[in-house]
């Protein structure tokens, strides 16, 4: 080292270092941030207990079937196995369902879908009841599966609660309204699956009481919780659910097909039972995005402004009815887009098959006609020979317009302005001056076209999704602050599924009490409901909780300083660890006022009650919306029907940005999975029987699929209603992705791109 080095002062030879990111609007990262990048982080498949059994699943290798007899002899008899269950011994409630218990907790009489539970094992190794899984023999008589949803409607009944789950009409305006321009079409959304980076796990462990815990990545504890317990036969006291880490959410994370076996196993055999599912298990159990049927007629007149949407919806909700019946109020409500429509006549249907379950996945309902209504406006644009931007411009709703379900739109609704926030973005650069040898063709790095076929195209995309639940639930979540040694805890039953809100709440108390130190617990359902982890419920109801909490304590720190020093609370003020007064006579540190102390308060936060649609489909059923617009660049080779997408250019209304870098993470996400949907990800089901249940059958976008993506607008119109005044930034860009998309693939080939994801066929032209 040399004399000077050794001689420098401690400001040389380490400068300060910069202040850690810290409340409302800075990129705090993730406390678990560090863990889960190095492998470290816990997750229900790495949980152990003392006297630890294996637990294994038998499942339906039929869609169809009548279940003539179960015989578990031989799997009881084999050495290791401690028991096996089936529908007789389940000592509740036998059916359990999320939007709707009509699901069995295993088959007795009939098979409905092709990987439905008919027995669960018991043993001390994860081979052994495996094995003794596949030794359960089970007679059945094969029927023919219903997999067409149209013939769902004159097909024998394939649940005691018929084929129908629900109908909406929806009417708004005059039915005899026409325009001088009128366009149809029909499209097909195909299957996605949620694919979460982890496959379902959990354990759980026999109480001393009767009850059980289960340990799970439940993304709604409270839910699961009550119907393990009515499944069990048991109070919901005496079942506890404990959210381990979740390896991924962009759905209902867990099945509660998968979570009930557990529990009454392990209350069956009085040990500890984990079950930790193979990746064709989770393929086969959890529930999938609704593939759909639509078909519209549009109405314009000659100047390109609409006068009336026609549209038929027809949802397949599998097997079972889960959450069809939201997914279904989503799709009619959204039938026509962000465009003012006066006239809007739309006809849903949630129709029961013999294809796997469909359920929650990110934007269910509206992704399906964005894709549609989109591509009815490129039709429009088409036939009138106008720019398809411009014609989207002049039909783009605002705030103080009317859906066509009769609800005023009363949030900031920034449309105008996010398309031409994304039409006026400069467009990529074309390759012509690059050499042909380091062109990136469609098909890959090693694209096996010839540049002369490639064709490039530009798309738009506007999407809108309901934040919160919808249609009079009861949205609801509670939270408690705690303050204790100059260290802040939140306690709320809100699950960090990868959304961000633990480092929300971190942020939220950091802002309100000047307390660096902030952390959140463990989830479990000992703690107040805060509902599921969906719809941006978390950043509204379950932040808002915290934020209302935090502020109660807040006064309590505040007040006696104030009624010393002869003030009102409201001017002291927290900021950067210090408390001043609005004059400055008054300065000091949060810490000194909270040495010896300890604060806490409990507080709830329930946004403006919503209510059901009517007969006629009318009704205010949502709290809140969010908008997005994305131009797509894409290059098609039009001999190969390859497709590679290019750029998408993304503008969004978020309201208020409260973590930059996290917001920033979410959208490209959301884009990324929405490109999925365009592209690549159909789960096929011939004859009802999941085709290829893995990742290397089922094409998830990798690194290499995704484009460049070009956040060029965050357009932040807080909204009054909201804490904070943010909006959800998860779900609408996986709407809008897939429809920029198939847009920007019309425009290069001219076809009509009526089906996601795009097949090659579908992208060729022919005659060229």
């Amino acid at each position: 080292m040399s004399n000077e080095a050794a001689t420098a002062t401690p400001a040389e030879a380490a400068p300060a270092p910069e202040p850690l990111p810290h409340g409302i609007g800075a990129s705090l990262p993730p406390a678990d941030a560090r863990a889960k990048a190095e492998g470290t982080f816990p997750y229900a498949a790495d949980l152990w207990a003392e006297g630890l059994l294996w637990a294994a699943v038998l499942r339906s290798p039929h869609p169809h079937a009548r279940v003539l007899s179960i015989d578990t002899s031989h799997a009881r008899e084999m050495p290791g196995v401690r028991a096996v269950v089936t529908h007789e011994d389940v000592p509740g409630a036998p059916l359990h369902g999320r939007g709707k218990a009509d699901r069995p907790v295993f088959a007795s009489e009939v098979v409905r879908h092709h990987g439905e539970p008919i027995a669960a094992v018991a043993a001390d190794h994860p081979d052994t009841a495996r094995m003794a899984a596949a030794a359960v023999i089970v007679e059945y008589e094969v029927l023919d599966p219903v997999t067409d949803p149209e013939q769902a409607f004159e097909a024998e009944p394939l649940h005691p609660d018929g084929n129908l789950i629900r109908h909406i009409p929806l009417h708004h305006g005059d039915p005899g309204a026409t325009g001088d321009i009128v366009v149809e079409g029909l499209y097909r959304i195909g299957r996605q699956d949620p694919a979460p980076i982890g496959a379902e796990a959990g354990l759980a462990v026999p109480r001393p009481d009767g009850g059980v815990e289960l340990y799970l990545a439940s993304t709604d504890p409270h839910t699961d919780r009550d119907a393990a317990a009515a499944c069990y036969g048991l109070a919901p006291e005496q079942v506890k659910i404990v959210v381990t880490g979740v390896p991924g959410a962009t759905a209902d994370r867990e099945d509660q097909g998968f979570q009930i076996p557990l529990g009454l196993l392990a209350l069956k055999t009085g040990c500890p039972v984990k079950l930790t599912a193979t990746r064709e298990e989770s393929f086969l159990g959890h529930a999938h995005r609704h593939p759909t049927l639509l078909r519209y007629r549009h109405h314009a007149d000659a100047e390109g402004r609409l006068v009336k949407v026609e549209a038929q919806i027809l949802l397949d909700a599998g097997a079972y009815a889960d959450t069809s019946s939201d997914a279904l109020a989503a799709a009619v409500s959204f039938a026509c887009g962000p465009y003012v429509v006066p006239n809007a006549f739309i006809e849903g249907w949630a129709v029961r098959t013999n294809n796997p379950p469909s359920g929650h996945v990110r934007g269910e309902g509206a992704m399906q006609v964005c894709a549609a209504y989109e591509a009815q406006m490129d039709k429009l644009a088409k036939k009138l020979g106008a720019d398809p931007a411009e014609l989207r411009m002049r039909n783009v709703m605002s705030t103080g317009d009317v859906l066509p379900t009769g609800q005023t739109v009363t949030c900031p609704a920034p449309v105008a302005e996010l398309l031409q926030a994304v039409q006026d973005f400069p467009l990529p650069a074309l390759p012509k001056d690059t050499p042909e040898d380091e062109w990136l063709l469609p098909g890959g790095l090693e694209g096996a076209g010839e540049p002369g076929a490639v064709r490039r195209g530009v798309g738009y995309g506007l999407g809108m999704v309901h934040m919160l639940g919808a249609e009079g639930a009861d949205e609801v979540s509670t939270a408690t602050v705690k303050v204790q040694n100059g260290v802040a805890t939140v306690l709320c039953a809100a699950v960090e599924t990868g959304q961000g809100f633990s480092t929300l709440a971190r942020q939220i108390v950091q802002e309100t009490l000047g307390i660096d130190e902030v952390h959140v617990a463990p989830v479990d359902t000992d703690q107040p409901p805060a509902g599921a982890g969906c719809r941006g419920r978390h950043t509204w109801v379950s932040g808002g909780a915290v934020e209302r909490a935090a502020k109660m304590v807040r006064t309590q720190l505040l007040q006696p300083l104030a009624h010393k020093f002869g003030l009102s609370t409201e001017l002291l003020q927290i900021a950067d660890g210090k408390i001043t007064s609005y004059d400055g006579v008054l300065s000091t540190t949060v810490a000194e006022v909270l040495e010896g102390k300890e604060l806490w308060a409990t507080a709830q936060c329930r946004p403006h009650p919503t209510e059901p649609l009517d007969g006629a489909g009318q009704g205010d059923a949502f709290v809140g919306m969010a908008f997005c617009a994305i131009r797509a660049v894409v290059d098609v080779d039009i001999e190969l029907g390859s497709v590679r997408v290019v750029e998408l250019a993304v503008a969004q209304d978020v309201g208020r940005v409260l973590n930059p870098a996290q917001l920033t993470a979410r959208i490209e996400a959301g884009v990324t999975q929405g490109l999925g949907v365009a592209l690549t990800e159909n789960l096929r089901t011939p004859r009802g029987l999941i085709r290829h249940p893995d990742l290397t059958g089922y094409s998830l976008p990798t690194a290499l699929d995704a484009p460049d993506i070009r956040i060029v607008k965050l357009v932040e119109e807080r909204d009054v209603v909201a804490p904070f005044g943010a909006k959800a930034v998860s779900a609408v860009p996986v709407v809008t992705s897939p429809a920029a998309i198939a847009s920007a693939v019309r425009a290069a080939t001219g076809r009509p791109v009526n089906r996601l994801p795009i097949r090659p066929q579908a992208a060729v032209v022919t005659g060229v």
